[in-house]
């Protein structure tokens, strides 16, 4: 469809608008959470995994970090296979896949059973963290990006908000293998929903109206005829700190790779994902060894600060969208410099259940504020075709640093303490906010 005839189409009709695109961001919110389950229940399941297999923090470390391995390697692969093959199909296929080998980690009879089958959910879930923004680029206008987002990455964050409760009375109930076959069963399920709901791009569903793919094409929402436009952005001040500038969308592979914007977005990607990664991987021994709670007490405190992230990600995309203008630099700077604080003031944590839960909630708001930011950033630097692998670039960065946090907190546990552990993550979150300063913001119309 042209430019001329979206924008005739635009001044003229007069089809009422379906809202499909928020029953697809429904359905990614539903099926994300379940996959990141699938990815964090390992760590709830650690501790009673060592006492069947024998192993150092180091190793333990190591079996966690394989995840993030499969991950990694799968991305841009999984980019190239979204941007040919389209999203439905691939999508259904390895979220099918990421369910199996879910299940195979119960069916362990040793550590290299054990390690063969993170891998393989690693190497499943790979393309799924490319279909999920992709689809999501594809859906929404614009000015709508950023709280879908938003939601998007609260997904990731419920996951393991559910999981700790649910593994606890898992374990409790019946053992730490039960846990594994209980999270693999949705996920098929949905898998092959997904491949009947939900098409590659509006035009092409049909539960979705021709004005609302208008709609999510131009960013202009018509109201009884008459265009509806977006509240202008009035932060120019703001513009001059973060250095937005009109930029020329990146439209080659070749281009993305060599963009320093690309590729200093990704690397703060990375400290961040080693955040989300210690406290999904490392926090509930942390609370089991060093905190000494019991293991519904554990449950609570571990779950915090993934409260934390639902939270944050909804304020922290609806602002991005509605308050700052579809600016995404501001919260991620914000992000990387509290959560640099949080950090440091774990050291310090409270050892009763209530008042270390409530800090982890706030260090969950606070890292969660800039989050969906990092994913939302390439979307107005790249064209639409080159989407997939701006996506798959920006989650290798980030899975990255996801494989190695645990590696590496476990090689500081096995001769240090926790004290050098979140000293280094504070610092990391520093260095995450130095490098985002120096990339550019891109705009349609720089208020400099």
């Amino acid at each position: 469809m042209s430019q001329v005839t979206v924008n005739n189409q635009t001044a003229t009709t007069t089809e009422k608008m379906t809202k499909f695109r928020w029953v697809v961001l429904g359905f990614i919110f539903i099926i994300y959470t379940i996959a990141t389950a699938d990815r964090s229940n390992i760590g709830i399941a650690m501790p009673y995994i060592r006492k069947e297999f024998a192993m150092s923090n180091t190793e333990a470390g190591g079996i966690m970090s394989l995840f993030f391995a499969g991950y990694v390697l799968a991305m841009i692969p999984g980019g190239f296979l979204v941007r040919k093959l389209g999203v439905s199909a691939i999508f259904s296929i390895f979220m099918i896949a990421t369910s199996f080998f879910t299940g195979a980690v119960g069916l362990a009879g040793s550590i290299l059973q054990l390690k063969a089958f993170r891998l393989g959910v690693g190497l499943s879930e790979g393309p799924l963290a490319v279909g999920m923004p992709t689809t999501i680029n594809n859906w929404f206008p614009a000015s709508e990006k950023g709280f879908a987002t938003g939601i998007f990455i609260a997904a990731s964050k419920f996951g393991p908000l559910v999981v700790p409760p649910l593994c606890a009375l898992i374990i409790a109930m019946f053992g730490w293998r039960e846990i594994f076959y209980f999270f693999a069963i949705p996920g098929i399920i949905l898998g092959i929903v997904w491949y009947f709901l939900v098409a590659d791009t509006p035009e092409k569903s049909k539960f979705c109206s021709s004005a609302e793919a208008e709609y999510i094409l131009t960013d202009k929402a018509v109201v009884q005829g008459k265009v509806k436009e977006q509240r202008p952005y009035t932060l120019a001040w703001l513009d001059k700190l973060i250095r937005a500038k009109k930029i020329e969308k990146i439209d080659t592979t070749a281009k993305l790779f060599t963009s320093w914007n690309m590729v200093g977005s990704a690397m703060g990607y990375f400290f961040m994902i080693a955040i989300t990664t210690t406290m999904m991987s490392w926090i509930p021994t942390y609370l089991v060894t060093v905190k000494k709670l019991a293991i519904m007490k554990m449950a609570f405190a571990a779950a915090a600060p993934f409260a934390g992230t639902v939270v944050g990600n909804l304020i922290g995309g609806w602002v991005s969208d509605n308050i700052l203008g579809k600016r995404r630099k501001p919260l991620m700077m914000v992000t990387a410099l509290t959560t640099s604080c949080m950090m440091y003031s774990l050291i310090s944590s409270p050892a009763d259940p209530w008042l270390l839960g409530g800090l982890l909630f706030i260090t969950g708001v606070f890292l969660s504020l800039g989050f969906s930011a990092f994913v939302v950033y390439p979307m107005g630097l790249v064209t639409k075709e080159q989407f997939s692998i701006a996506t798959a670039i920006t989650n290798v960065g980030g899975q990255l640093g996801g494989f190695c946090a645990p590696l590496a907190i476990g090689m500081i546990l096995d001769k240090y303490n926790w004290d050098v552990v979140f000293t280094s993550l504070a610092v990391g979150c520093l260095i995450c906010f130095i490098i985002v300063t120096t990339i550019d913001e891109p705009v349609d119309d720089p208020l400099v």
